[in-house]
């Protein structure tokens, strides 16, 4: 958007509540300690182990969602009364608004899994056991995390395009060039690409269905590895079947809200990644350095509260950078040199002031870079130390098929990341950066389910045994 069509108001007045001015102080002492004794209660949900049903089990995220819900508002409130400021900043009443929304979905879709659950306790009973496994819970809150911030981003998009008619930007839509490939060649990659698409889909799903059908399977490294796999097909589902429509029909246009949407998920999902394979490091770092303590740290509570705050932290990056564009104005010039919607090909097209934008990139951005990496680097040496203090080729083979396949996925994931962002540009860096943005949207995902597979002792026995029953099933 011009800078000439932004909106005037850069902050909002919050009038708060009704009361008058000499009862600010009792107020806002009853707020306080009405906050602080929610959070205490939904928090002690959490010490009690002997409460572990498919019940108490929504309970838990319930608790966590009411205390996010709660502090979404309430800080802000106290905030107010005590400083009698009662402004805030556009960004701040978006975000908000975002997580407001986010967390009233969410306990909506909690209270309704709830009643469901209690239906099945109370009027089938024989079946609770059977449906309401722990892999449906788990798939059920993980699948809702997703959707609601699905819906959330499309009341934040639609609410900044009601700023008012004259603030909306000059550029409607923008032009995606794609890869840089000869029209002939056209029909070739567009098969190709589909091929990898579908096996990348196919591939991870699969994965997720041998950890959930083989109860062997049921442990951390497993459930974090489910996760990922879910991560990448979302992944690779952003990018890639907008780039076979474009192939297919060889129209180039993406409308400015798709365009932000597929970057916001973009970036959702590289943070999601690089959240999951720091978690899965320290996942191998406590089962090799920590063996007698493993089952007692990495509980069930402490890995689903790992990947939920996988998901908070990485909806709240992708929703920084996306508030943080809507505020950009773009000229005349919509045509991106990529083929997706890279927030860094969105910030040279603009022709604002992008000093905030690069600040925060380099700064919050970089540590949710740095510090999952230094959380796998920290992880693998301190493994390769406990082996070598007491080397035995059989203490390394079995670290070796523990972590190989973990390795790999790291060395693929950040070794494409390095090549865009670390190595000195050249003449050919878009095309580099094209080509990088490839291997890890499009290759790297649909390796994965390959190299899990194939290094993988577990996963080879459980796919050999879904294999044996589809036969004895089919005779």
């Amino acid at each position: 958007m011009r800078s000439e069509n932004q909106s005037s108001l850069s902050e909002f007045f919050l009038l708060g509540l009704l009361i008058l001015e000499e009862q600010q102080g009792m107020f806002f002492t009853l707020f306080l300690g009405m906050n602080l004794t929610k959070m205490l209660e939904n928090l002690l949900i959490r010490l009690y182990c002997c409460l572990h049903t498919p019940m108490y089990f929504f309970l838990s995220p319930l608790a966590f969602s009411d205390v996010s819900f709660s502090s979404v508002t309430v800080p802000k409130i106290l905030i107010n009364m005590h400083t009698q400021d009662q402004f805030i900043l556009f960004v701040g009443y978006i975000s908000q608004m975002y997580f407001f929304i986010l967390f009233v979905c969410l306990d909506d879709f909690l209270l309704a899994m709830m009643a469901y659950e209690r239906f099945m306790t109370i009027c089938h009973p024989l079946y609770y056991t059977t449906l309401m496994r722990e892999e449906l819970c788990i798939f059920l809150v993980d699948g809702s995390l997703f959707f609601f911030c699905a819906h959330v981003l499309l009341h934040t998009l639609l609410l900044s395009h009601l700023m008012g008619p004259e603030n909306q930007s000059s550029v409607s839509e923008f032009l995606l060039l794609g890869l840089p490939i000869r029209p002939e060649q056209q029909a070739m990659f567009s098969a190709l690409f589909l091929g990898m698409y579908l096996t990348t889909v196919l591939g991870n799903l699969l994965i997720i269905l041998l950890i959930r059908l083989d109860s062997r399977l049921h442990i951390p490294m497993y459930f974090f590895l489910s996760h990922l796999a879910f991560s990448d097909v979302s992944f690779s589902s952003v990018t890639v079947p907008k780039l076979l429509i474009n192939m297919h029909t060889r129209d180039q246009s993406i409308p400015y809200v798709g365009c932000i949407s597929q970057m916001y998920f973009f970036i959702l999902f590289v943070c999601l990644d690089n959240l999951l394979l720091a978690v899965m490091a320290y996942d191998r770092f406590m089962a090799i350095c920590h063996p007698l303590r493993y089952t007692t740290i990495m509980r069930q509570e402490l890995c689903i509260l790992l990947v939920v705050g996988s998901w908070f932290f990485s909806c709240a990056h992708a929703l920084l950078h996306t508030l943080l564009l809507s505020h950009l104005s773009f000229c005349a010039d919509n045509t991106i040199p990529h083929f997706f919607c890279d927030l860094t090909a969105l910030l040279r097209l603009t022709c604002s002031d992008t000093s905030l934008n690069e600040l925060v990139i380099f700064t919050e951005g970089g540590v949710l870079v740095l510090l999952p990496l230094s959380v796998i680097l920290g992880s693998y040496v301190i493994i390769g130390a406990t082996i070598l203090k007491v080397p035995s080729t059989k203490r390394i083979c079995k670290a070796l098929s523990t972590c190989g396949s973990h390795l790999f996925v790291v060395f693929l994931y950040y070794g494409t990341l390095a090549i865009i962002y670390f190595l000195p540009s050249s003449n050919n860096s878009k095309i580099k950066d094209i080509i990088a943005s490839v291997m890890y949207t499009v290759v790297t995902p649909m390796l994965n389910p390959f190299i899990y597979s194939l290094k993988n002792r577990d996963m080879k026995l459980a796919l050999q045994m879904l294999y044996k029953g589809g036969i004895i099933f089919a005779k």
